[in-house]
């Protein structure tokens, strides 16, 4: 099997389960952003140090992560009323939700905004919240042009939520300390 097809060289490519669309469409440049999402967050765990603190609240929930950004993409490839052989669920939210409690128990009060950075790994977080960002507004457009399951704007802004709390506690962590906002 290659991996070329030649199907998409006029600019159209195949969905999840039939039809065709542009490859400008927005539901192409949402599930394209989570794709680009999953890869920085692949990112970040291969630049990661091992430490269990960071295992438990960060690393392990990034991976589960990466696996739901997947189904939120076979959500969004897939057209009509067929569902999709993956999907999210609430307890993919609520387990975000418990992760960010958990690691906000820990860190110190925010007292000033703070500036991207920090150790690679909490850097390359903060990277990834603004893509997550990114996949919302993405996923805000294509809502409004069409009926998607709720649930996947809920949990991408969760996500972003989460990530941004995941950045400050590896910095935490592995005690490298977040530039504050000076102006």
């Amino acid at each position: 099997m290659r991996i070329y097809t030649k199907t998409g060289d006029r600019g159209e490519t195949s969905l999840y389960r039939g039809g065709r669309v542009s490859k400008d469409a927005a539901r192409l440049s949402a599930y394209g952003t989570l794709d680009e999402l999953n890869a920085i967050l692949g990112q970040a765990l291969s630049l990661a140090p091992p430490q269990d603190d960071l295992e438990a609240h960060v690393y392990s929930v990034l991976r589960r992560v990466q696996r739901d950004l997947f189904c939120l993409g076979a959500q969004l490839a897939t057209l009509g009323d067929e569902p999709p052989a993956w999907k999210i669920e609430e307890a993919d939210v609520n387990r975000l939700e418990q992760a960010i409690d958990a690691m906000d128990g820990i860190l110190p009060p925010m007292t000033t905004f703070i500036l991207p950075g920090g150790h690679p790994v909490g850097a390359t977080i903060h990277v990834a919240r603004t893509v997550a960002r990114r996949a919302e507004r993405h996923i805000v457009t294509v809502a409004r042009q069409e009926a998607i399951e709720p649930l996947i704007g809920i949990y991408i802004n969760r996500l972003s939520d989460y990530l941004f709390v995941a950045a400050r506690f590896t910095n935490l962590q592995l005690g490298h300390a977040e530039p504050p906002l000076v102006i």
